[in-house]
């Protein structure tokens, strides 16, 4: 018996990733889906578990404000396959240090923030 494989509409797929569908359809505009989505005979989307997971991944290093040339350029290699696997740890470690980086500065930040509320708190106590 042929496995049953679980599709999402465009709207309850944006809802699990916390998405937009403007969002999930420029997405797909840009390139940046690892592979085309399915789509019933009405030209709608479907996305599969597979979609979600990349679409999940994909959500955590725009949350890092990896740009979204550097995410093209990862998507390019994945799709390469296998042979580019070095390349995408090279990718990812950079982009890393990056985000290593601008957590420092926001930690500095968070500092001189906490320094002035206790000061105002001490002031108006």
């Amino acid at each position: 018996m042929p496995e049953t494989i679980t599709t999402r509409s465009i709207s309850e797929a944006a809802h699990e990733l916390g998405l937009t569908a403007h969002t999930l359809r420029y997405y797909e505009r840009e390139g940046l889906l690892l592979t085309p989505l399915d789509r019933v005979s009405s030209d709608r989307r479907r996305y599969t578990d597979g979609d979600i997971a990349w679409l999940g991944f994909h959500r955590k290093l725009r949350s890092t404000a990896m740009p979204i040339a550097t995410l093209r350029r990862y998507v390019e290699l994945a799709r390469a396959g296998d042979g580019t696997s070095a390349a995408r740890l090279d990718l990812l470690r950079e982009h890393r240090e990056t985000v290593l980086a601008r957590r420092a500065e926001l930690d500095d930040a968070l500092g001189a923030i906490d320094l002035k509320i206790a000061l105002y708190s001490e002031r108006l106590s």
